[in-house]
């Protein structure tokens, strides 16, 4: 019973982690893989490759709730039924759009991805250089005035673009798949708020497809254990998540995304000197 309270207690941390680092563009799973190198949960394999995903489902649903008016595409109207409502409909269509590049790359190379990349030095490379990315779009775009300052002003192919550097996120973790949109948005014109915006849209067919996937794959066959640890990690992530979306959107009104650029460099070079010591002794 011990062991089961401190697996419980452990996946509570892990889903703040996850809450905070799914919508911050710093890498959840980046954050995920290197909390496991240090706390470790007694599961399985499976069950481990399952959760870090899913996990990522009870983020997602802090959207939705947030988002809910802006993303639900029907409104009653007077007589008291739903009508669709087209320009909710058409932010839908952009938004598969951008889905489907990342979601061809999941079915084609998640088993592939998992086996070779998911390790502390492809994520400490990537904290790196999404980091000095950050910085130097933010210095580029420093005297530009965006282009795009509302999601209906986003194009089909501002939407595919985006689509496009989520998919190196979908290959690489320690890249933040919210972190490699944002920086596609600012990169094509769009302004912080517009970019964190569609990054948090994008997030939610993505993340139930890859829930989905994982969950498939794993069979729906827990142990009570099992459910638990999933359900308390899932269901901190989503009441973390509702805070620190609410954070991210007020920060970014006045500042840029330098800071997290610089946090994840630091980051990246702790991680990199952790494996390295770890490897000598």
């Amino acid at each position: 019973m011990e062991v089961n309270v401190i697996e419980i207690l452990k996946s509570i941390l892990y889903g703040i982690v996850e809450g905070i680092t799914e919508w911050l563009p710093v890498s959840s799973t980046g954050h995920m893989i290197l909390l496991e190198e240090i706390m470790p949960m007694n599961v399985s394999e499976s069950f481990w490759s399952m959760f870090l995903v899913v996990i990522q489902l009870g983020a997602i649903l802090a959207v939705v709730l947030l988002y809910w008016n802006k993303i639900f595409p029907f409104k009653k109207n007077k007589e008291g039924k739903y009508v669709p409502v087209k320009s909710i409909w058409i932010l839908w269509s952009k938004i598969l759009v951008a889905t489907i590049p990342a979601a061809v790359i999941g079915l084609l190379l998640d088993d592939w991805i998992d086996a070779h990349l998911y390790n502390g030095f492809v994520v400490a490379i990537m904290l790196i250089l999404v980091g000095v990315a950050f910085i130097y779009v933010e210095d580029r775009n420093k005297d530009m005035r965006p282009s795009v300052n509302s999601l209906a002003a986003l194009s089909y192919k501002d939407a595919l673009i985006i689509g496009l550097f989520q998919v190196v996120a979908a290959i690489l973790p320690g890249t933040s798949r919210s972190g490699a949109t944002i920086i596609g948005g600012l990169m094509i014109g769009v302004s912080r708020a517009v970019a964190a915006e569609f990054t948090f849209f994008l997030a939610i067919p993505v993340m139930f497809g890859a829930s989905l996937l994982k969950l498939v794959k794993f069979g729906f066959s827990f142990s009570l254990l099992e459910f638990f640890i999933l359900a308390f990690g899932m269901i901190v992530a989503f009441v973390v998540s509702i805070f620190v979306i609410r954070f991210l959107m007020s920060y970014i009104k006045k500042h840029d995304f330098k800071v997290f650029g610089w946090y994840r460099i630091a980051l990246g070079i702790i991680v990199l000197v952790f494996f390295a010591v770890r490897a000598i002794f």
